[in-house]
């Protein structure tokens, strides 16, 4: 008879990890269904991570006054909330925080920015892995909600008797354009973000200074800085006029012997961000102009080369740096270090190599937009007359998470007095759904979440 042997269950410490079916029990971001079909080996002397593509997902840990400490990977995590040890924080990103006074030993970590005009990337790197990636969109809205409130505010201020001088806020030392400082502050509210997150030790802003002249010609040097396009006209409108050769440039001209001319903005003088730069300016018919504003022979729009992003990172750079007290590099050492690295171009790959990323674990990267935490705009009646501010704050807002029959929705807003919640394409009692989580302003959006 053929004696078994005796099943040897001692495993060493220095085993690799093996793959579970608990390290995604807390992340709400993957599907619940098969990752991969791919069988993995079953020799213990494999790390059976290195067979999937998967990125690596963190939980957050605070300590018990609320000061960050290393994260930990979601099967820990689950174990201490289900023996009560910890509470969660916060959903996006999952954040716990230990009800028991632990110590606090931490490693140095490295917070890369990569500062942009409409996009921003975050990477946080210790010595063995990274431990925080994301890619935020900030808000672009800022100049066109700012003409609107100076337009609401114009026509109030010409209805008065007497209109009391406007303060002067232009001509102070270190002031900056409103759409430029909401940037500047979301910058520095992101990384004081990430610093209550993670015990960051160091933090590096790439910078950088643009040559606008040198982007429109490459060949321009010496004192042809001083003599631009402008050189030798009174005005900028002199200048249209004579680069026009003095004739309409509507291509559906219908007045071609009238005389009258004017310059007109090609993408509309209210436009966010628009100026009197000669590339956005054209020459019409004064009939032609009033044509266009009508309606009857509108001008085709055409696509012109914006520099926002380059003069946004001239105007910032040292403000940033200065602001948060850290260290800086430049544009091309980080793209060296990128190719060098054999990684992509994206704000997030720039973001990695500028916190010192070379080799370490790559991990889940968050999407991060940035919203208006209240619409109080103008709400009509249903004949569009008597327009008023909405002045009471709902309880659920646009951009909130809520939950209707067991799945997860972002709220688009309200309507009916605050009765019924909207959704992308139908709408809701309030009573029947539940919230999960305020929308703010700057929100960690789920993959997961239907109908978005």
């Amino acid at each position: 008879m053929q004696k078994l042997e005796r099943r040897n269950t001692y495993t060493p410490l220095d085993a690799s990890q093996v793959q579970c079916n608990c390290d995604y029990a807390l992340n709400k971001d993957f599907h619940p269904s098969v990752h991969s079909l791919k069988t993995l080996s079953n020799n213990p002397d494999v790390n059976q991570y290195q067979h999937t593509d998967r990125p690596k997902v963190i939980v957050y840990v605070l300590h018990q006054d609320g000061t960050p400490l290393m994260p930990c990977k979601p099967a820990k995590a689950m174990h201490l909330l289900k023996q009560k040890k910890a509470k969660v924080v916060s959903r996006k990103p999952f954040t716990i925080q230990l009800l028991w006074n632990s110590e606090k030993h931490v490693q140095p970590i490295k917070l890369g920015v990569d500062a942009g005009y409409k996009k921003v990337g975050l990477s946080a790197v210790s010595n063995k892995k990274e431990l925080l990636s994301a890619e935020v969109t900030l808000r672009t809205d800022i100049p066109k909600k700012l003409l609107e409130k100076a337009m609401y505010r114009r026509v109030k201020r010409n209805k008065l008797w007497y209109r009391p001088a406007r303060f002067d806020n232009r001509g102070k030392e270190g002031w900056l354009a409103p759409s430029i400082q909401h940037k500047l502050d979301s910058h520095i509210r992101l990384v004081e973000k990430i610093k209550k997150l993670l015990p960051i030790t160091k933090v590096v802003v790439e910078v950088a200074n643009f040559d606008i002249q040198k982007i429109k010609n490459p060949s321009i040097s010496d004192k042809e800085y001083q003599q631009g396009e402008q050189l030798g006209f009174w005005n900028t409108r002199e200048y249209v006029l004579h680069r026009d050769n003095h004739a309409c440039q509507h291509p559906n001209c219908k007045h071609k012997k009238e005389q009258v001319l004017v310059v007109h903005h090609i993408n509309g003088k209210m436009e966010s961000g628009a100026t009197n730069r000669p590339e956005e300016l054209i020459t019409l018919h004064q009939s032609c102009h009033k044509e266009h504003h009508s309606g009857k022979n509108p001008l085709p729009k055409i696509k012109i080369k914006q520099f926002k992003d380059a003069t946004f990172m001239s105007i910032i750079r040292w403000k940033l740096v200065n602001a948060l007290k850290c260290q800086h590099t430049y544009g091309y050492i980080t793209k060296h270090n990128r190719i060098k690295a054999g990684l992509s171009k994206s704000h997030i790959n720039d973001a990695f190599i500028i916190a010192g990323g070379t080799n370490q674990e790559r991990c889940k990267e968050h999407v991060v937009k940035q919203v208006r935490r209240n619409n109080r705009c103008l709400q009509l009646n249903r004949k569009g007359f008597r327009p008023s501010i909405r002045r009471q704050h709902y309880f659920i807002q646009p951009g909130d998470i809520i939950r209707y029959q067991g799945k997860e929705y972002i709220s688009k807003g309200v309507h009916c007095k605050g009765s019924r919640v909207r959704f992308e394409d139908f709408s809701k009692n309030i009573k029947d759904v539940e919230l999960v989580v305020f929308g703010k302003g700057l929100q960690f959006l789920p993959k997961v979440v239907n109908n978005y």
